[in-house]
């Protein structure tokens, strides 16, 4: 796996524990690197990652929110929720990041992490929600 790949999973898994825990961003982070190292060279873009997604939870639920018909945010799976959270906050901020590639990392770590139906699930609304914002197949950028 790529550095930007491992980053997404230890992201994830963080902010998993926050939804859990109610632990602050910080903490979280912390108590995840001394429990599992990790790759030093993901271990940067994963920190972002975290801080950037609790930082514009509000803004990134909302958008969650508009795409996931019949849906309450709070009621899904919080495997699905962050993914979904993870995979918008890379569709806004990160535009050197292809939307197939936000899309197919965030599909993986559904496949991976979650339930039998959550990587369609979080492709669907990932795909509103590029869609939403204008965030084409065909967006040029470095890989991962």
């Amino acid at each position: 796996m790529g550095a930007r790949t491992t980053a997404r999973e230890a992201a994830l898994q963080m902010l998993f524990a926050i939804d859990a825990t109610g632990n602050d961003v910080d903490q979280a982070i912390s108590d995840f690197w001394r429990e599992l190292p990790g790759d030093a060279e993901g271990r940067e873009y994963a920190d972002q990652l975290v801080r950037g997604v609790r930082e514009d939870a509000a803004k990134l639920d909302e958008r969650i929110r508009a795409a996931s018909q019949n849906w309450r945010l709070e009621r899904m799976a919080r495997i699905d929720r962050n993914a979904l959270r993870l995979g918008t906050y890379e569709l806004l901020t990160r535009t050197d990041v292809p939307r197939a590639v936000v899309l197919d990392e965030a599909v993986e770590l559904a496949k991976r992490f979650g339930g039998d139906e959550s990587s369609k699930f979080v492709n669907g609304v990932l795909d509103r929600i590029a869609d939403d914002l204008g965030r084409q197949d065909t967006d040029k950028g470095p890989q991962g």
